[in-house]
């Protein structure tokens, strides 16, 4: 199968985002992609760099306008689309959340982020409210699908059970960057750090991992930060950790990577790590701390 990435660099236009992610689209399609991702949060700037009520506007329902416009493009394409959107749930009632959308345009399923960072420029907790659909992975025409979103990144539980439920790909929208003050030899660390967890989810799964980040710099509306210039590196791990593609960090990119899921499972029959689990002594981990 073949998996198109879209990294883009947003403006506060988000009517000439959006023309930009289905440019992309289309251009993955072209290079045979039947699954297209993209990035967390992709039709505007990252607003959770500032608290401010008036962003609440922006949220959609799901369905909504992002997944009849962007379903129209994958019935159009023949082609399976992974979007990442703010939803609106109720009035107060607000989440971060990936919808795929089937290649006849219809909602396969949806995802809401588990994990809400609070960090300085990531006020993600003010908008966000924890996802209650679980772990689940999302059965589509080009298989099972384990969508996670950005922070869930640095936690192996998350991919670990949507490895557990079946999914056949992990896959996480992200939107990470630096922090501007920041030295280069930290900046570095930051990203080895974020790209090797992710690596080791596709190792200790024997699963294939895609992450698609957005690049380009984006100023706090505050002015209390520098801003964030987001680091690109949209990656596909194969399930020995291996990276099969990797975008660049500073410019927009559509990558189209194969995958062999037969190769997954070849993967897996070599390292048994499922079989060999001690289940019966993991009780523990959902605790929170344990001492």
């Amino acid at each position: 199968m073949k998996i198109g990435l879209v990294q883009q660099a947003n403006t506060a236009n988000i009517e000439q985002n959006k023309q930009n992610l289905i440019k992309g689209i289309y251009d993955c399609a072209k290079k045979g992609a039947e699954l297209v991702v993209l990035q967390e949060l992709h039709n505007g700037l990252y607003f959770c760099q500032t608290e401010n009520p008036e962003v609440f506007d922006m949220a959609e329902s799901i369905p909504g306008p992002s997944t009849e416009m962007f379903g129209a493009v994958a019935r159009e394409l023949g082609v399976v689309i992974v979007l990442s959107l703010f939803e609106r749930r109720a009035a107060g009632l607000y989440h971060n959340t990936a919808v795929v959308i089937e290649k006849d345009g219809s909602i396969a399923g949806k995802y809401r982020k588990m994990h809400i960072p609070d960090d300085p420029a990531y006020y993600e907790k003010f908008y966000f409210t924890p996802g209650d659909l679980g772990f689940e992975p999302i059965d589509t025409s080009v298989g099972r699908l384990g969508v996670l979103v950005c922070w869930d990144q640095w936690y192996p539980e998350a991919a670990r059970l949507m490895a557990l439920a079946g999914a056949e790909i992990l896959i996480y929208p992200t939107a990470i960057g630096w922090e501007t003050s920041d030295s280069d030899a930290e900046k570095t660390r930051q990203r080895d750090a974020w790209q090797t967890v992710q690596r080791g989810h596709a190792v200790a799964n024997g699963i294939y991992v895609v992450t698609v980040n957005r690049t380009g710099y984006e100023p706090d509306p505050s002015g209390v930060t520098g801003g964030i210039p987001f680091w690109g590196t949209s990656f596909v791990a194969g399930p020995q950790g291996e990276i099969l593609v990797q975008a660049s960090t500073d410019k927009p990119q559509n990558i189209v990577c194969d995958v062999d899921l037969k190769h997954a499972e070849d993967v897996r029959r070599m390292w048994p790590f499922f079989r060999d689990r001690r289940i019966d002594y993991f009780e523990d981990l959902t605790k929170r701390f344990r001492k």
